[in-house]
């Protein structure tokens, strides 16, 4: 076991404190490692060596930010399979989406190196003879990154990506849950020639060292992905500061059925969207909404795939669909919302409970049908394999229904008629809608939701302007 250091300055430096995290694997229990609980003095530290490193990177031009993007995306490439062994050691997925999530994480870093040449300004018109107005795109400054555990490693590139091409530099706060990879990402660059301070990596708890990093005043954006309460002790933090926030907080998806929908392609990339790392994912499908017509053979192909889904612990049997969930506490969550639904008269189709003979927090591929939009299960975000599904009549009770959400990150219909998807799309209250398909962004959208699952955005041209702020200048000629 090793015990690990936070990074700041371009090198891994102890911690001011002595307080330990214990990192574990969700499948077996083992630890694994631990990392500093860090102290403010520790924030601090690596808001000095960010705020000192980020006017001489911000005078780097673009393309040289760039280069060094790339060579980053090239190293973590070479290191392909141990990065994916730790990222499943750590928080569970299998190791399939682990190397899958570490490519993603090279080829964002090179996507967002392709930035470098397409930054724009503006050139307005002006109301007075002689003169020109210009509008500059310029850094923010320092930006405080805090990471959620789902997708640690790729987090990593989200954040530090378009601040870094964009001319600010870091400091990253990975979750307590899920460090290793981030450490294993540091020793990374320490094999490359990178300025000192641009990528600083703090270790440590959201009420520790994320609260120390989001309250600072030099902070001049804190990007955070994780849950609506967490975001919101954030923005209230950040109040005080007058500090931009970028917040991606959870989704609870709804996905529509229509009675026309080919009904394979919705039973596979449903049960794909609800399994994919243990159905821990932010834009997975949470709720389905089936048209009564096609409800029994909907429900009766959905429950025999899920149950003949295979999971496990994914370091042991690369076969496996999905691994654990991450802790306990997330294991308790989804125990308690199957319970209360079946309680409150929802029929359990299959699955139900925690998976038999398993260790760690494994729950098995649970469809829960007769379910109704009142329900808990309905409301709040489930973040497990677990499918409920409530019927409905006709489009308008649909999109009533996929609407009635606190969130609105997410959603998805499946449907024959073209008509019926495009008043889905305008009707459909969701920062992102997929037609026939699993939910999965892509690195050239712009992946944000409404209400409460967030404020901003990332990827593509407007998660990339997200780390840029306008500086408009007034030229009069004399």
């Amino acid at each position: 076991m090793s015990d690990y250091s936070n990074f700041v300055n371009g090198k891994f430096v102890p911690s001011s404190g002595t307080a330990r995290i214990e990192v574990k694997n969700p499948a077996t229990g083992e630890l694994i490692c631990t990392v500093p609980n860090s102290t403010k003095q520790d924030v601090d530290a690596a808001i000095d060596a960010a705020e000192k490193a980020q006017p001489i990177w911000a005078k780097q031009t673009a393309i040289a930010r760039a280069k060094l993007l790339k060579s980053i995306a090239t190293k973590i490439r070479e290191h392909c399979e141990p990065l994916a062994r730790v990222i499943t050691e750590e928080q569970g997925k299998t190791l399939g989406l682990a190397r899958v999530e570490v490519d993603f994480t090279a080829d964002y870093l090179d996507y967002m190196a392709e930035w470098g040449r397409r930054i724009e300004g503006e050139i307005i018109e002006s109301d007075r003879p002689g003169e020109t107005i210009f509008l500059f795109r310029q850094p923010i400054g320092v930006i405080g990154g805090i990471l959620p555990w789902n997708f640690p490693f790729f987090l990593i590139a989200r954040k530090a990506g378009p601040a870094l091409i964009t001319g600010n530099t870091i400091v990253i706060k990975p979750s307590e849950e899920t460090p290793h990879c981030a450490v294993k990402f540091c020793e990374l660059l320490t094999q490359l020639d990178i300025p000192p301070g641009i990528i600083n990596v703090i270790h440590g708890t959201g009420s520790g060292a994320g609260r120390a990093l989001s309250s600072s005043p030099r902070i001049g954006m804190i990007s955070f992905t994780g849950s609506v309460e967490t975001g919101s002790a954030i923005m209230s933090t950040d109040a005080a500061n007058i500090t931009k926030v970028n917040l991606e907080l959870g989704g609870k998806a709804p996905a529509i059925v229509m009675a026309d929908a080919d009904i394979d392609i919705a039973v596979s990339a449903i049960k794909s969207s609800r399994v994919i790392n243990s159905g821990q994912v932010c834009n997975c499908a949470e709720r389905v909404y089936v048209h009564r017509s096609v409800a029994e053979q909907f429900s009766s192909n959905l429950s025999e795939a899920m149950k003949s889904t295979h999971y496990g612990d994914p370091l042991q049997d690369e076969t496996v669909a999905y691994g654990p969930l991450i802790n306990e506490a997330g294991f308790r969550k989804v125990e308690k919302l199957v319970g209360n639904a079946v309680e409150a008269g929802a029929k359990l189709l299959t699955g139900g409970k925690r998976g038999e003979g398993e260790k760690g927090y494994f729950y098995e591929p649970t469809v829960i049908a007769g379910c109704t939009q009142d329900m808990e299960i309905i409301r709040k975000e489930i973040f497990g394999p677990v499918i409920p599904v409530v019927e409905f009549s006709d489009l308008d009770e649909a999109i009533a229904y996929a609407n009635d959400s606190d969130y609105g990150l997410t959603s998805s219909i499946y449907t024959k008629d073209l008509d019926v998807a495009l008043r889905a799309c305008q009707e459909i209250r969701f920062g992102e809608t997929y037609i026939n398909r699993e939910n999965f962004e892509a690195m050239q959208g712009f992946h944000a939701g409404w209400r409460k699952s967030g404020i901003g955005g990332a990827d593509g041209k407007h998660g990339l302007y997200e780390f840029l702020q306008t500086h408009v200048v007034y030229m009069q000629r004399q």
